[in-house]
């Protein structure tokens, strides 16, 4: 099978506008994704991040930056769109990837409130749930995904 680029979504929200609230639930959101993904960082081509405006106390690359190996691969943070009514303090991520793996076996990742962003993605885990203690942990196989809810994400 030929490698292909790849999208790996998730998001997760966050108690307080603080830098260690940013830190700690960015750095939560990527460890999920990699160890669902089996992730090498070697493998990531790109990382974009973005944040809803009421977050704005640190940058969430810093959190992905502080993982083993990571330094080099390309961030980018932006500011999300304050769509009336959306979820707030909510960190969002899209990783890129080079893979073998079809887009039906990708694992997507929602921690917290942020499961209600793809709840047609974003399934509870038991085991992967006991380890996340600010809320529910939704991860499930990209077969079936649409477009994002209405809600955002």
């Amino acid at each position: 099978m030929t490698s292909k680029v790849r999208g790996i979504r998730g998001a997760v929200t966050v108690e307080a506008n603080t830098a260690e609230a940013i830190f700690d639930a960015t750095r939560r959101l990527m460890q999920a994704i990699v160890e669902q993904n089996r992730l090498a960082a070697d493998d990531v081509a790109s990382v974009i991040l973005t944040m809803t405006p009421d977050l704005n106390a640190d940058f969430p690359a810093r959190a992905v930056r502080s993982l083993p190996g990571w330094q080099w691969v390309p961030l980018m943070c932006a500011t999300e769109i304050a769509v009336p009514g959306s979820l707030p303090r909510c960190i969002r991520v899209l990783v890129h990837v080079n893979t073998d793996v079809t887009q039906d076996a990708l694992h997507h990742v929602y921690l917290g409130e942020a499961v209600a962003l793809r709840p047609d993605i974003a399934h509870p885990s038991p085991a992967a749930a006991s380890s996340d203690e600010r809320g529910e942990l939704g991860t499930k196989r990209a077969a079936g995904s649409g477009g994002e809810q209405a809600a955002g994400g």
